[in-house]
């Protein structure tokens, strides 16, 4: 069942909800803060490999017999931070679009003499 509210007691709900929660700004520059750091560890990662190929050019023609396991531990972390550092970019790619759908709909939802559009605190049917 829904009845009128009034306005003053509506923004007063919404000040106290807003006060308990982040803000949509501030949960925005969360976002900013997340991407620029996967940025960086995006380009460190670049740098790390680029010093681990020249590590490996500059090794001896005849290296000493390496260990398996050691090789096997090393290909999985590799592997494991790739994985990693593919699924949080995607992550937080899917965030921003979420956030871009929401800021969407809340535009739509904004926009002057929309129908269906009815007057403040009059209850729907």
């Amino acid at each position: 069942m829904r009845a009128p509210v009034p306005a003053r007691l509506r923004k007063a709900v919404r000040t106290w909800f807003d006060s308990r929660y982040i803000s949509i700004a501030d949960h925005r520059q969360d976002i900013r803060d997340a991407l620029w750091e996967v940025q960086t560890l995006r380009r460190e990662m670049a740098t790390l490999q680029n010093e681990v190929e020249r590590l490996r050019k500059a090794r001896p023609a005849a290296p000493a017999k390496p260990d398996p396991a050691l090789k096997a531990k090393v290909e999985d972390a590799h592997r494991l931070a790739q994985e990693t550092a593919k699924a949080l970019d995607g992550v937080l790619q899917n965030e921003v679009l979420v956030w871009q759908a929401i800021d969407g709909l809340r535009d739509r939802r904004d926009e002057p003499g929309r129908p269906g559009e009815r007057p403040e605190g009059q209850p729907c049917a």
